[in-house]
Order: structure tokens, then C-alpha cells, then sequence
């Protein structure tokens, strides 16, 4: 996403740019130089006074479904696959993130006084025509512009909000002539990710977040594309994990993947790359059988093999198109493809996220990849 990057807390890459812009260091409209030099700053950023993911702790919902401001980065990241009644396919994300400029050390006795900054990424694909359309917006914390609170839950930057209680979401996202407004429901309970929920990043203490999953969450409503409306069905995934922890020098990026299937199992893996092409040991996953019954992954239990690329026209950057899962424990290959190869996110920070189509003989279905670390921009 951005050049030379690393790894930041899982999936929370995007918040390189906002910790750029706590720090003076780069902005929405600067060069990737500074994107660069926004990276070198946040290897050495200050953990002091932030509360950090040292072992397992009990979740509790509602409340962890709202904000944990001890911390200094967290997300809500939604992304799912829906058809109209006539078939036609497409792809959305939804993500908002929020991260610390300082502890939350202080009693804020002023609302509008703020540490936070809040970022936000929302993205149809459109398989038929296979166009892909992608905003971003970013503000600071107030009650008038952005924030997240647990009772009601509720995220919001600006009129982009996701909200409701913790298995039944509402989100409502519009920029231009595209238009989320999308009803999820859970179908099975949320999944502790890792070790009860503590989700290792790298050796180091506290390089860790705290991680869980609503796996299937059935998903109705509209989808607003190119000023056309369309009313939808499927499903959608959430992840959900706050932590704080800064880059590992030695990490190159992931490969995330968050797979539905038509028996009504789920897989979720992520394989983290080493700069000297071989991959952490610490790279992991997650089983969800269709009952609801868990299994958690180590590295030696999957494998992930690229099939193919796609250069972006755009940036120039070659991203894996496609790939070979073999999952160990259920003795099983998935092929999976990319539902249309340009999901490259054409934001501040790039990466590639898309909706994917999942071939297994008795394992099939869909759902969403996420790539960073490839090349620069």
C-alpha cells in the first residue's frame, strides 16, 4: 500500500496515513516519499502510556463492541458478497479505524476535545460490468464528525455510519453516485481469533492484538452504483481488533483471506511475509465448522500458493491473481479467484482488497482477500 511498507497491526495498515497525519508527516495529497518517510517513523513510534495485548483477557458484548480508547489502534472492518434476485454479483467493504495521537490518559471534561482520529475506506465491486469504485474519508473525533460508542454501538465518520446492536447491524455509506444501506444479521455467535481471542503479530511483547470475528452475518438491502439502485442479498464478514504495536523491521506484509462456504463452514488465514521471502511462523487461522465449533490454525496446518498476477494499470504494482489453499486438517484444496482482478483500492495508502470465488470439490463458495506489502506506488 505504501512504498517499502511493513507490517502494521493486522489488517490496520490504512492507519499508517493517519498516524502520518498526527505527526506532520504526510498528508492526503503528498508523494510517496513521504508515504515512506510516514512508514520510518512509525518503527520507532512511542508505546508509553498505551495499553498493549499481553495474554488473554475474557470479552464481554455489547461493550467490546464499542471503542477501547487504552489502545491505540483499532478497526471495524466489514466486507461481504451479495446478488441481486436476478444473480448479479457484487463485492462491498466497509472499514473504519480509529487510532490514538496520545494515552487516554487525560479526563476529557470538553466532548470536542479530542485525541482521535478516525479513517474510513468504502468499496463496491461490480462484477458484471467489473468496475470497482473506492472512497476514503478521515476526521478527528467529536460528537459531530467522528467516533464509536458501545451502548447503543454505533462508528460513524461523518454520515458514514454503522450502527445498531452486536448482531444486528445497520450501514449507511454514500459518496458520489455509490450508496451502501445494508442490514447484517449474525447467524452464528463471533469467534475468538488466536489464543482466546489474543492474536500474535511477531515475537516481540505486546506485538499482539485482541481479535474476534462474526463470521456469517446475512446481509440484505440496497447498493447504490453509478446513480443505479439494487436491492441485494448475501453474507458478510466482520473482523474486529484493537491493539498497540508498532512495525516489525523484519515483516513485509500478508495475505488475508476470509472464506463462506455453501455447507455453511468458514476459513479464515493469513500468512505474514518475511523480507527474506520465507513466512513467519507465527501466520495463522481459523476453522469455523457450520455449527459454530472452532478450530484454530497454525502455520504448519495450511500452505498458500499463488496461481497467477495482474499488474495494476495505475500504479504498476504486480499483485498475486489467485491461489492454491491447502488446508491440512480438512485434508482439502481450494482454488481461489478473484471475482474480477482490478480491487485495487485507489486510496491514500494502496492495497489490494476483492471478492473472491472459492473451488473445492465438496468446499466451495466466496469471499474476500486482502494483499499488502506488494511493490510500491
Amino acid at each position: 500500500m505504501l512504498s517499502n511498507r511493513n507490517i502494521f497491526p493486522f489488517r490496520g495498515i490504512v492507519l499508517i496515513l493517519i498516524m502520518a497525519i498526527g505527526t506532520g508527516c504526510a498528508t492526503n495529497s503528498e508523494d510517496d516519499e513521504s508515504a515512506s518517510t510516514a512508514l520510518a517513523a512509525l518503527s520507532g513510534a512511542d508505546t508509553t502510556g498505551y495499553a498493549r495485548a499481553h495474554e488473554p483477557r475474557s470479552f464481554a458484548f455489547p461493550a467490546d463492541d464499542g471503542p477501547h480508547p487504552e489502545f491505540k489502534t483499532e478497526w471495524w472492518y466489514w466486507t461481504g458478497n451479495l446478488f441481486t434476485e436476478e444473480g448479479r454479483r457484487f463485492g462491498y467493504q466497509f472499514t473504519v479505524f480509529r487510532n490514538a495521537l496520545a494515552p487516554d490518559t487525560v479526563l476529557q471534561t470538553n466532548a470536542w476535545r479530542s485525541n482521535q482520529l478516525y479513517f474510513a475506506h468504502m468499496a463496491i465491486s461490480d462484477i458484471q460490468s467489473e468496475s470497482f469504485h473506492a472512497f476514503e474519508r478521515f476526521s478527528r473525533g467529536s460528537p459531530a464528525l467522528a467516533g464509536a460508542q458501545a451502548h447503543p454501538f454505533r462508528v460513524w465518520v461523518e454520515d458514514w455510519i454503522a450502527g445498531g446492536a452486536s448482531d444486528s447491524v445497520r450501514i449507511v455509506a454514500a459518496d458520489g453516485s455509490s450508496k451502501l444501506d445494508l442490514l447484517l444479521h449474525a447467524e452464528k455467535p463471533a469467534v475468538l481469533q488466536g489464543n482466546d481471542g489474543l492474536s500474535r503479530k511477531s515475537s516481540a511483547p505486546g506485538n499482539a492484538s485482541y481479535y474476534y470475528s462474526r463470521t456469517r452475518l446475512g446481509t440484505t438491502g440496497q447498493l447504490i452504483v453509478d446513480g443505479k439502485t439494487f436491492s441485494v442479498s448475501g453474507t458478510s464478514w466482520l473482523d474486529r481488533e484493537w491493539s498497540t504495536s508498532v512495525l516489525a523491521e523484519y515483516q513485509e506484509g500478508w495475505d488475508w483471506f476470509a472464506l463462506q462456504f455453501d455447507d455453511e463452514s468458514e476459513l479464515m488465514l493469513y500468512q505474514l511475509r518475511l523480507k527474506d521471502g520465507t513466512i513467519d511462523s507465527l501466520s495463522s487461522g481459523m476453522l469455523v465448522e457450520p455449527d459454530g465449533r472452532t478450530r484454530t490454525l497454525h502455520s504448519s496446518d495450511f500452505r498458500i500458493e499463488p496461481t497467477g498476477d495482474w499488474t495494476s494499470p495505475e500504479t504498476g504494482i504486480r499483485w498475486p491473481s489467485g491461489w492454491l489453499l491447502h488446508v491440512h486438517p480438512w485434508d482439502v484444496t481450494l482454488r481461489v479467484t478473484p471475482a474480477q482482478k482490478n480491487q485495487e483500492m485507489p486510496t491514500s495508502i494502496r492495497y489490494w482488497e476483492g471478492a473472491v470465488d472459492v473451488d473445492g470439490g465438496s468446499k466451495n463458495g466466496v469471499g474476500y482477500v486482502e494483499l499488502t506489502g506488494y511493490g510500491t506506488n
